[in-house]
């Protein structure tokens, strides 16, 4: 858990803080943060990220592209992706899940289902 390395990636300094404490009190201390999905690009090109964690709405480069980019790229394709936002349409949830997010959370959310759908997702 500890040597797992997240990116949080969303246009909400205060909600990359939110995400970031939360996972810190959920034991996961490597966190890497990025604006909008065009910067998440950029940071997951240096860095070795292990698992995402993305908004939808963004401006540069939303969340569902960013992450249909992410799927299309050889190198970032296995990374697992939870995507937080506010949208919770059932279209919305089933067109996230087609571009290839692994789980989806609505906001607001609380730590525990946080922690608990990072889990969900690396247990496989």
């Amino acid at each position: 858990m500890a040597d797992l390395k997240i990116l949080a990636v969303d246009d909400s300094p205060t909600m990359r803080r939110i995400i970031v404490n939360t996972l810190k009190r959920a034991g996961y201390t490597d966190v890497v943060e990025a604006q909008d999905g065009k910067d998440a690009l950029a940071k997951l090109k240096v860095e070795s990220i292990n698992f995402v964690i993305t908004d939808w709405n963004m401006p540069e480069m939303d969340g569902l592209t960013f992450v249909t980019t992410m799927r299309s790229t050889d190198d970032l394709k296995e990374i697992p992706v939870l995507m937080v936002t506010t949208r919770s349409v059932k279209d919305d949830i089933i067109d996230a899940m087609k571009a290839g997010v692994n789980s989806y959370i609505v906001k607001p959310f609380t730590p525990d289902t946080l922690k608990q759908k990072i889990e969900q997702i690396l247990a496989g």
